[in-house]
């Protein structure tokens, strides 16, 4: 992968006498997803608003995309993105008219205007929706719509705060596979989610609480440091339970249905057993539990408290 698209050093930003960010350095990837997350109050919106150049941080350095944020905000602000949780897009005006008008503001116009929103419009199934105002539209078609918008000028690097609030199960998922087809073609994708199961999606985590870092690794990574590890449970006769034990090196544990591996890591030794128990016993059936990211956070944030 890439070196760091963004990097932060003892990025500080104070209100008075609060601190809403503090000594916060991170790097990310070019062309990664970088889950940012935390409770509410805890600075991440701040920390977008200091990245992309809208507020000045009290102290401490930023470059994304090889600017100088702090020097130079609005020359960062045309190589970016942004959705917010509140689309950006606005009432009153048609989603087409909402199209021109963005598009104005990126330069796009005429027949290059044309070609990039009629593929983005397919894209995105917006097609009915492009003579409907905004707030007459159901929650996920706008938030697929500030999506299309936010990525009309193919951006290097796309913010997206809090861009699933608000909408159904079915609506996030395909909402992140749009997501995760930007970053397969190269753009940089930077979220906050409430949602802590979407960290999955991602390829590094990093939280953060009262403005602090206190966790940045893969989701994975996280798992390992911060979880009681995977379930695995497979059902069997009882008959072909001990040796399907002595397959799974003596670590299982008998249940009602067979047998459970808890507690490890779904390393390569883990898998290789299972499936060498499987090709011997081709009635099991194997069911694999991860850890909740959730729980992870619990785990972070009780840790970094025990800590201070």
């Amino acid at each position: 992968m890439a070196g760091p698209i963004i990097k932060t050093r003892a990025l500080t930003k104070r209100f008075g006498a609060f601190t809403a960010v503090d000594a916060l350095s991170i790097e990310v990837a070019a062309g990664s997803i970088f889950a940012f997350l935390g409770a509410n109050g805890s600075g991440k919106s701040t920390t977008i608003r200091m990245l992309i150049g809208l507020i000045r941080p009290t102290a401490g350095a930023i470059e994304v995309d090889g600017v100088d944020v702090i020097r130079h905000p609005r020359r960062v602000r045309d190589r970016i993105g942004y959705m917010g949780q509140k689309v950006s897009l606005y009432e009153g005006l048609t989603l087409g008219e909402n199209v021109e008008f963005y598009a104005g503001l990126y330069g796009l116009a005429g027949a290059e205007l044309a070609r990039r929103w009629g593929a983005l419009r397919e894209r995105f199934a917006l097609a009915e929706a492009e003579g409907e105002r905004p707030e007459d539209l159901p929650a996920g078609i706008r938030q697929r719509a500030g999506l299309a918008v936010s990525i009309m000028h193919r951006p290097r690097l796309l913010f997206l705060d809090e861009p699933t609030a608000g909408v159904d199960v079915r609506s996030r998922a395909l909402f992140w596979e749009l997501i995760q087809e930007e970053a397969e073609a190269g753009a940089t994708i930077f979220v906050t989610t409430h949602f802590l199961e979407e960290a999955d999606y991602c390829d590094r985590v990093c939280f953060i609480d009262a403005g602090r870092l206190i966790a940045d690794a893969p989701p994975e990574e996280l798992r390992r440091r911060y979880s009681g590890g995977y379930r695995v449970e497979v059902a069997l006769p009882p008959s072909a339970r001990a040796a399907a034990a002595a397959l799974l090196g003596g670590e299982a544990t008998p249940t009602e249905a067979g047998l459970a591996l808890a507690g490890g890591p779904l390393d390569v030794p883990v898998l290789g057993a299972l499936a060498r128990l499987v090709a011997a016993h081709p009635e099991a059936r194997v069911s694999i539990e991860q850890p909740a990211m959730t729980d992870v956070f619990r785990r972070v944030l009780a840790e970094a408290g025990a800590a201070r």
